[in-house]
């Protein structure tokens, strides 16, 4: 079996994705402290040629308080606004219509914790692109919180049996293969390669949003972004 472990990100670029895709089991690592500034609850579209970050706003956040202790914003009235903000963006997109219907889905979902709500955010996702992966909260099973960095991986490696984990790039400085394979566990990073589709006449901005993929792709030609990558 294929793992992968990561934190939750709200609607993320393809890279997040295509390790989703790429694993029998991926587990959403929600009960580790949350960062400010990251990528948790903000990411980037596309406005006038230019990417443009957008932020969901959240109830006493803190890096002292782990991802599934923080809360959505109680004042809905961001929701609107990131929706009105999609549409004026991207009305034009030659998948305008059906990329819309699934964000609105999204931002509209009913959930008051921010762990829950990118969970189920990532389940109207995978619906759609019609990826078979299996999804799990990290708080929901584990218990092993006392644990730190590559041991606890390892320790959710070792629960779930893997035989393979896989990781994105950016962790081969804080991951050692040979002490993985010593566990019996082949270690992998995913390396995507660069995927550029059309973005209206505008010079292209690469690594924004799924949203922006799906605006201007049919699910065919994202399934084709979804496997452009190799494993190091």
């Amino acid at each position: 079996m294929r793992l992968a472990i990561m934190q939750p990100y709200f609607l993320p670029y393809i890279g997040y994705l295509q390790l989703l895709n790429g694993v029998d089991k991926f587990v959403l690592y929600d009960d580790v402290n949350y960062i400010n500034k990251g990528w948790i609850n903000r990411n980037r579209i596309l406005i006038n040629g230019r990417e443009y970050l957008f932020t969901i706003p959240l109830k006493d956040a803190s890096q002292n308080k782990l991802i599934n202790e923080i809360y959505l914003s109680s004042d809905l009235k961001w929701r609107g606004k990131l929706l009105k903000t999609l549409e004026q963006a991207y009305k034009k997109a030659p998948f305008y219509a059906t990329a819309l219907a699934v964000t609105e889905k999204i931002v509209n979902l009913d959930a008051e914790k921010l762990s829950d709500w990118i969970a189920d955010s990532f389940r109207v996702l995978v619906d759609y692109l019609d990826i078979q992966t299996q999804i799990i909260s990290s708080s929901s099973i584990y218990q092993n919180t006392h644990l730190k960095a590559q041991e606890r991986i390892l320790d959710i490696c070792r629960q779930e049996k893997t035989e393979h984990y896989i990781n994105p790039i950016g962790g081969r400085e804080l991951y050692d293969k040979t002490v993985f394979e010593q566990n019996g566990i082949q270690l992998h990073f995913i390396k995507s390669q660069p995927i550029v589709y059309p973005q209206f006449k505008n010079e292209f901005v690469p690594w924004l949003s799924i949203v922006d993929i799906m605006m201007f792709n049919d699910v065919t030609t994202i399934t084709g972004f979804l496997n452009d990558y190799e494993l190091v």
